[in-house]
């Protein structure tokens, strides 16, 4: 494994992290078997950077971490999220408030049985609650030693800049991947200006790239995927075409097109760490050998070229939950 210094920090993490999200939450059926083989595999692997949420099965992702964390709690570097909360009817919602923020911290601490979280983020910015009260809130937490560094998830330049203001900012969680690239604009030369480590999530675009979904009717019924717009029908001719080329140009490097769009995001700067998702122990090994290839500027001007010729991908989220981005 090749490591990646995190931000303005002296943390050595893995250069491919592991997002634990779908082992308890949002892809399928769950198997907690395999997923804490995952772990372990992890840990041989070198991969040292594990990120979680207290909302991923609403507890239940933390629960099942700490099962491996504890026991190994010095060679993990653990991230988790404070943030959303459930309706009744099973829709979510964003509070960012300071109450909220109070008990979230002692859950996750509870769940995850240890004393300090490495990385503490706010999985969104709350428009109802100054930034800076919140990032105010977060500083105490590392006050107290409840958690060591802070981080903000899909959040504006302009919320990033008050937060840092009040308490660095150690990273920033957002999507980034080959067919997620809006962040290159303004957020990333704006983390590079502060020194703010870069974590993107769903590198792989939720598994569209790895040319194993073509057909997305062998989704699980739940599965949350289904309810994305690059999934359904109106962009998945678009989608599909794109990632059959992909897969020809990974062909030509002799990688997987996972490993292919890992290396990417990884050539995209050595602040950069992604945290693609899996629950099994097949999907990381491939993820974790995606440090291996390199990219030529050819190679580069390829995808580019790729990704041009197939425009009509769709949005990543519904429209409900990308109202809830960029605050």
């Amino acid at each position: 494994m090749k490591y990646r210094k995190l931000g303005n920090t002296t943390e050595t993490l893995s250069a491919v992290g592991l997002g634990c999200m779908g082992m308890s939450f949002a892809y399928g059926p769950v198997d907690n078997t395999e997923s804490i083989a995952t772990l372990h595999r992890a840990l041989d692997l070198g991969i040292n950077f594990w990120d979680t949420a207290d909302m991923y099965g609403f507890g239940a992702n933390e629960e099942l971490i700490s099962q491996v964390l504890a026991p190994n709690r010095d060679k993990i570097f653990i991230a988790t999220k404070f943030g959303f909360r459930s309706n009744n009817d099973g829709s979510y919602y964003f509070d960012g408030s300071v109450a909220h923020l109070k008990q979230a911290i002692e859950d996750s601490l509870r769940r995850l049985k240890i004393d300090t979280i490495d990385l503490y983020y706010a999985h969104r910015i709350d428009p109802k609650v100054p930034v800076e009260e919140m990032v105010g809130a977060m500083a105490t937490l590392v006050k107290e030693g409840k958690v060591r560094y802070l981080g903000l998830s899909e959040a504006s330049s302009a919320s990033i800049r008050k937060a840092h203001a009040v308490h660095p900012i150690t990273a920033l969680q957002s999507e980034y991947s080959l067919l997620t690239r809006d962040v290159e604009t303004e957020i990333l030369p704006l983390c590079r200006e502060l020194g703010v480590g870069f974590i993107p999530y769903s590198p792989l675009a939720r598994g569209l790239v790895t040319a194993t979904l073509s057909d997305t009717t062998v989704l699980a019924a739940d599965d949350f995927r289904r309810t994305l717009p690059r999934f359904n029908d109106a962009h998945m001719d678009n989608n599909r075409k794109l990632v059959d080329e992909f897969a020809a140009l990974a062909a030509q490097k002799q990688c997987t097109p996972s490993q292919l769009a890992l290396a990417w995001v990884l050539a995209q700067g050595e602040d950069i760490i992604p945290i693609p998702g899996t629950k099994r122990r097949k999907y990381l090994n491939e993820n974790a050998g995606a440090t291996d290839i390199v990219l030529q500027t050819a190679d580069l001007k390829a995808i580019d070229d790729l990704l041009s010729k197939f425009p009509d991908t769709g949005k990543r989220y519904s429209e409900g939950a990308m109202k809830l981005l960029n605050h």
